[in-house]
C-alpha cells in the first residue's frame, strides 16, 4: 500500500468516528446513527479494498476500547450485543459498495451511486444485522425486521443519496478510484 492509500484509509476511519459524534436516536435495541453514511462514503469514494480497510480500521479502534460508536461505546461488548451484526456487516458493505462503484465507474452518477449504496449499504447491512439481532435479542422475525430494518429505511435511503452525491462530486473533481483497467484484447 502506498502512503496515500494509508492516509485515505485513516481519513475515512476518522470520518466514520466523527459521524458517531452526532446524536444517536434510540428506537429500540439498535439506534439510528449517521455512521452508516461514513460506511457508504468509504466504499463509494475509496473503492472496495480501501473502503473495506477503512471500516475495518474503525472497528479495530472500537474493539481496543475507543468510544467511537454513536452510543459512546467501545471495547468488545458491542461486538456481542444487539448491534453486532450491523458492526460486522459494515466492512462487507463498504467492500460491496466499492466493488460495484468500480464496476460502474465510467457511468457513475448520483442515480447509479444511490442504487449501489442501497445494495451495499442497506441490503447487505440488513441481511447480516437483522438475523444477528434476532438471535441475540431473541425476537420473532417480524419484530426483528421492524426494529432492525424497517424503521431505518427512510434515513438510510437519504444517506445512500447523500453518499452518492458526494462520491459523484469527488469522482469528477478529485478521483480517488482509478479508472478500471481493461484486459488485453478486451473491448
Amino acid at each position: 500500500m502506498k502512503t496515500r492509500d494509508l492516509a485515505y484509509v485513516a481519513l475515512f476511519a476518522a470520518i466514520i468516528a466523527v459521524l458517531g459524534t452526532l446524536p444517536a436516536i434510540p428506537v429500540g435495541p439498535v439506534p439510528i446513527t449517521a455512521q452508516t453514511l461514513g460506511v457508504m462514503l468509504a466504499g463509494a469514494v475509496l473503492g472496495a479494498r480501501r473502503g473495506f480497510l477503512a471500516v475495518l480500521l474503525f472497528l479495530v479502534l472500537v474493539a481496543v476500547g475507543l468510544p467511537l460508536l454513536a452510543s459512546g461505546a467501545g471495547g468488545l461488548a458491542p461486538f456481542a450485543g444487539p448491534t453486532a451484526g450491523y458492526l460486522f456487516s459494515w466492512p462487507v458493505a463498504a467492500f460491496v459498495i466499492g466493488w460495484l462503484t468500480e464496476r460502474t465507474w465510467d457511468r457513475y452518477n448520483v442515480l447509479v451511486g444511490t442504487v449501489v449504496n442501497v445494495v451495499g449499504g442497506i441490503v447487505v447491512i440488513y441481511a447480516i444485522g437483522v438475523p444477528v439481532l434476532k438471535a441475540v435479542v431473541g425476537l420473532p422475525w417480524a419484530e426483528a425486521f421492524w426494529s432492525g430494518a424497517a424503521v431505518f429505511v427512510p434515513g438510510d435511503l437519504f444517506k445512500a443519496f447523500v453518499a452518492a452525491a458526494v462520491a459523484d462530486v469527488v469522482r469528477r473533481s478529485y478521483p480517488v478510484i482509478e479508472r478500471p483497467r481493461r484486459a488485453a484484447g478486451a473491448r
